[in-house]
């Protein structure tokens, strides 16, 4: 076939389509988060399935891990190290969990089951109720976030949810350090079960310059959010997000 039908690009057989698409979504889901500190997965989880099923999840994952170690060092003096004390143990445990699951339980139904979890816990914060930031929450969502981004690779919202009430600086620092090392940590767990290899490496490669376009967006737009819309949008995208990851596993 001729090259705007199929490229062979790092050994992987794409179309050029394939690519650009990739590529926007992926700078599409890091401005988002990029922004407000989440956004990554929920924006493209269910889009890159639809382009190539072998994107998701670990070579999202890679490519994530490259967005929020730019974000740690962007935001590094607004991280709220006590967050990062309890929710980085609660990642490890959850990524630990997440990857057994894989291995003994149909992925479909732990994502209709988490998706509820994180639709419940966003209707919950709108009737006016909230979690404290304190150690108990923090490792608790962390365990949830380590189990969602292993099985799906969309673990923002559960801490998200818990810092949905900080300022922007402080949400996106905090997210991006956790995420750091729970990311690495899911990585790890996936390929200890054979889900993440050379191939995935390559697959990452195409989602990183579309990572990179997204971060530098973000510089801009961050400071539109930060003007009081970060509680309501972190609140909006983790909805989304257990709607996605639902309606995805459905359809």
């Amino acid at each position: 076939m001729g090259c705007l039908t199929d490229i062979t690009m790092l050994g992987l057989e794409l179309s050029l389509i394939e690519i650009l698409a990739a590529v926007g979504i992926a700078a599409l889901g890091s401005a988002i988060q990029g922004s407000i500190g989440i956004g990554l997965g929920f924006i493209a989880v269910p889009t890159l399935v639809l382009l190539n099923p072998g994107f998701v999840p670990g070579p999202l994952l890679l490519s994530a891990l490259v967005l929020t170690t730019l974000m740690s060092i962007r935001e590094r003096s607004s991280i709220h190290t006590v967050g990062i004390k309890w929710a980085i143990p609660g990642r490890l445990v959850g990524s630990i969990i997440g990857a057994w699951i894989l291995s003994i339980i149909a992925q479909e139904n732990i994502s209709i089951f988490f998706g509820s979890m994180i639709l419940l816990a966003v209707i919950i914060s709108l009737a006016g109720f909230s979690l404290e930031l304190n150690a108990r929450n923090l490792l608790a969502t962390g365990v949830l976030s380590g189990i969602m981004g292993t099985t799906s690779a969309v673990g923002g919202p559960p801490i998200a949810i818990v810092y949905q009430k900080q300022k922007g600086p402080r949400i996106r620092g905090t997210l991006s350090v956790i995420f750091v090392v729970g990311t690495i940590i899911s990585i790890i767990s996936l390929a200890v079960i054979g889900r993440f290899g050379w191939e995935e490496i390559k697959l990452a490669a195409v989602l990183i310059p579309g990572v990179l376009i997204g971060y530098m967006i973000s510089h801009h737009t961050k400071k539109v959010l930060d003007r009081g819309f970060i509680r309501a949008t972190v609140l909006i995208l983790s909805a989304l997000s257990g709607l996605v990851v639902i309606l995805k596993t459905i359809l």
